[in-house]
């Protein structure tokens, strides 16, 4: 077996596999002021949010190529792979994964599985990860497949935005529509449910208690096993730093890190967003 595994801009990959051979990057673009961007390629993070702030309008994102999934299946078979392992956004934010499901039958000469992993950002690249420790292990392909299934089921994600007009413009929020006007008094926590649809999970009165929270969360979360824990932020180093404090002094210090939202998730989210994902790690 030879194993490609197929991931989005929207996913945030752990240094070690960024890179890799057999893992490749579906670009997800991103709209402002009617022009468009890919991270990486003609937009840094920085310029990103340069931009949103000169905006006069939200930024916008679109699904990956159809097209560029279709032809980089085509490379692959030609390229000797065997099987491909896709593990993109959640479908609960995107139609992609709905999209694509008729390519499995296009490429009959690849075995080809594409769960919905039900998350993005640093989760979601665990994911990725996992998957190719598997595989490194010589774990057969359905092996892989169901492993990742079950770590699918135990991910979850939860955030807190400053501003909810990103997430309900945008039509991520699901229903985000019944708590507007109550911005001014509350902290809506949110999370990715088990249809990987961001919805409200609790209100909180302050951004303080908000943080508070989301540790308690975490370390409710956490408590039946092993996990990564990541503490994601669009531009909010400093609440990602006080959930750190927070979760280090809970003892979980040895399972977390820092990272940054991508562009492709900060439109969505605004600047100001802290969140944590936890991915099991077995």
């Amino acid at each position: 077996m030879r194993l490609a595994l197929i991931t989005d801009t929207s996913a945030y990959l752990p240094e070690a596999i960024e890179n890799h051979e057999d893992v490749y990057v579906l670009d997800i673009p991103i709209i402002i002021d009617g022009k468009t961007y890919i991270e990486g390629q003609n937009l840094t993070l920085d310029q990103y949010y340069d931009k949103l702030a000169a905006s006069k309008e939200l930024p916008k994102t679109s699904q990956p190529s159809l097209a560029e999934l279709d032809d980089l299946l085509c490379q692959l078979e030609k390229e000797g792979y065997t099987h491909v392992l896709g593990l993109f956004i959640a479908a609960g934010i995107s139609g992609f994964w709905q999209n694509i499901q008729f390519l499995i039958e296009e490429h009959p000469n690849l075995t080809i599985a594409f769960p919905d992993t039900k998350i993005t950002s640093a989760p979601q690249g665990n994911l990725v990860r996992n998957a190719l420790m598997c595989s490194r292990e010589g774990m057969d392909f359905d092996v892989i497949v169901n492993k990742i299934q079950s770590q699918i089921e135990k991910i979850e994600g939860f955030i807190v935005v400053n501003d909810l007009n990103h997430l309900v413009k945008g039509g991520r929020l699901s229903n985000g529509s019944a708590i507007i006007g109550n911005l001014l008094s509350i902290k809506p926590v949110l999370h990715f449910n088990e249809e990987g649809k961001i919805v409200v999970y609790e209100k909180v009165r302050t951004e303080k208690k908000a943080l508070k929270r989301l540790a308690e969360i975490v370390k409710e979360m956490t408590a039946d096993g092993e996990y990564d824990i990541a503490i994601i932020h669009s531009r909010a180093q400093d609440k990602a730093e006080q959930l750190y404090n927070l979760l280090a002094k809970a003892g979980l210090k040895d399972d977390l890190e820092i990272v940054s939202f991508g562009g492709v998730i900060a439109t969505h989210l605004g600047e100001g967003a802290v969140a944590f994902g936890i991915t099991p790690k077995n």
